[in-house]
């Protein structure tokens, strides 16, 4: 079943806090819900609360992929320009046109990467305002039979506003992600 991200606008974090541990009573699973806020240590006070990490703010992995894929444009123009003009018939041969390719491929990640670093999430860019403002952006990935028992948790809670829909995390990353949650926690504290 294909997943959907659900938004929420919210200026309370106790009132968040106590929806995250209904949607948890309820069978959804903790990295599913998440709180965007510009203030964290006050995210981090509610240990309830599932915060968005740093690295999650950032568009890193969106931009350096546009950069990669960039740069291995890059690199195929690299090769093409070296065979059509004779350039790899030399002594050297293909040798120094591979590396070249790969070292602007390289280069063209790393920039992308550079970019994204310096720039918010473009998941995240419409609520720039709403976080200026000190409120805090609530989300949850949810499959479509978890619908119904979000409307009903979300009826409960009248401060909480809609604010639209989006591309939820792929399941792949979520079952990656679940599965390395459990694997600290037999490290951390099973092995003590």
């Amino acid at each position: 079943m294909k997943r959907q991200r659900y938004y929420f606008i919210s200026d309370d974090l106790d009132d968040l806090e106590q929806i995250e541990i209904e949607l948890i009573a309820q069978g959804v699973s903790s990295p599913q819900i998440h709180v965007l806020s510009r203030d964290n240590a006050s995210v981090q006070r509610h240990e309830k609360l599932t915060g968005v990490t740093s690295l999650m703010k950032r568009d890193l992995m969106h931009s350096a992929l546009i950069g990669a894929v960039a740069g291995f444009a890059l690199a195929i123009l690299v090769l093409l320009i070296a065979g059509l003009a004779g350039w790899s018939s030399g002594a050297a041969g293909w040798t120094p046109f591979i590396f070249l390719a790969f070292a602007v491929f390289g280069a063209m990640t790393w920039l992308g990467g550079l970019r994204g670093i310096q720039t918010p999430n473009h998941h995240f860019q419409r609520f720039q305002s709403v976080l200026d403002e000190g409120r805090h952006v609530f989300f949850i990935d949810l499959e479509a039979e978890g619908k119904t028992v979000l409307d009903k948790i979300c009826a409960d809670h009248p401060r909480l506003e809609p604010a639209g829909l989006g591309t939820a995390t792929p399941d792949w990353i979520q079952a990656f992600t679940s599965g390395t949650d459990k694997w600290w926690y037999w490290r951390m504290w099973k092995n003590v």
